[in-house]
């Protein structure tokens, strides 16, 4: 029976040591072995084997981690306090500087960067830190990668969550843009208006412009329509003394034609405009005839003068 216990005690033994003696280390994690305070070396991933109550393991997250700036505030340039917080992304390139170059190294990062960003965000205005937050992004990454790096860890990326500045300033701000947006609103409705009274002037210019061309066409075309009759009435009048006179001087005249000119000159003696004639002899004996007509012609006329005459009282 004592054989059998003392079996048992051993088995028991081997459980605990075996149980000890294995570690398992996860994918995203390395193992630093330290053999009675002293590093050793450095485990993969997967299951070790160490020696219990003589080395030991300190397992460190390499994946990339977020550290939280708390808000803080910041003395800009032109002597504004603004309040200012970021975070701060990193991951662990050198597992054993991590852990034996730096007591804490969450602190630590946290306080640099609150340092630094009081730094940068000190080198500038405060429109310029308002605006510029890509610049303030890279360079305080920049400054903390180069003072983490002999801590075996990389910042890969900082961003700034917000800029607050004072609350007059805020609202100082406020009016600034409001007053900016009326002005812009303001600019665009003078604009507007200046463009359509534009249009407008256009508009009746042209309209002006079209009444002044069709009255001119209009002026125009009456000018030549009485052109044309006058060229026309003179064409006619400069044939008819041309045939005239062609008839005259070609030969003797015909009593037609001696009677066509004595007839015409009878119009113009009753308008007025003639009192004379002159014809050659040879139409005589058509003057008898024409005269016998002059003189019943006239008496015609003075007979429906007397008739249109009112009576005189005795």
């Amino acid at each position: 029976m004592e054989g059998l216990g003392v079996l048992m005690i051993l088995a028991v033994l081997v459980v605990i040591f075996a149980a000890l003696s294995l570690r398992i280390i996860q994918p995203y994690e390395k193992g630093l072995v330290e053999r009675l305070g002293r590093y050793v070396k450095t485990l993969d991933s997967g299951l070790n084997i160490i020696i219990p109550f003589v080395e030991a393991i300190r397992k460190v997250d390499m994946r990339e981690r977020v550290i939280d700036v708390p808000p803080q505030e910041v003395i800009t340039k032109d002597n504004v306090i603004v309040t200012v917080d970021a975070v701060v992304y990193f991951e662990v390139t050198d597992p054993t500087r991590v852990v034996y170059q730096v007591e804490n190294f969450l602190m630590a990062a946290t306080k640099l960067a609150q340092t630094n960003l009081r730094n940068v965000i000190g080198d500038m205005e405060l429109d310029e830190s308002l605006t510029s937050r890509e610049k303030i992004n890279v360079q305080l990454r920049e400054v903390l990668d180069d003072a983490t790096d002999k801590w075996g860890v990389r910042v890969t990326r900082v961003e700034i969550q917000k800029v607050d500045p004072p609350r007059d300033i805020n609202e100082a701000m406020s009016r600034q843009m409001k007053a900016e947006r009326t002005k812009r609103a303001n600019i665009l409705d003078a604009e507007g208006f200046r463009q359509a009274e534009i249009e407008k002037a256009e508009g009746e210019k042209r309209a002006v412009v079209l009444a002044a061309e069709g009255k001119a066409e209009a002026i125009r075309q009456v000018a030549d329509a009485q052109k044309y009759e006058k060229l026309t009435l003179a064409q006619g009048e400069a044939e008819a003394i041309a045939t005239v006179y062609n008839a005259i001087h070609a030969g003797k005249p015909t009593n037609d034609l001696i009677a066509i000119k004595y007839l015409e000159t009878l119009g113009q003696m009753a308008d007025g405009k003639a009192t004379k004639i002159f014809l050659p002899l040879e139409a005589s004996g058509v003057l008898g005839t024409l005269g016998g007509m002059a003189e019943l012609l006239k008496t015609q006329q003075e007979a429906a003068v007397a008739e249109k005459a009112p009576t005189q009282p005795k």
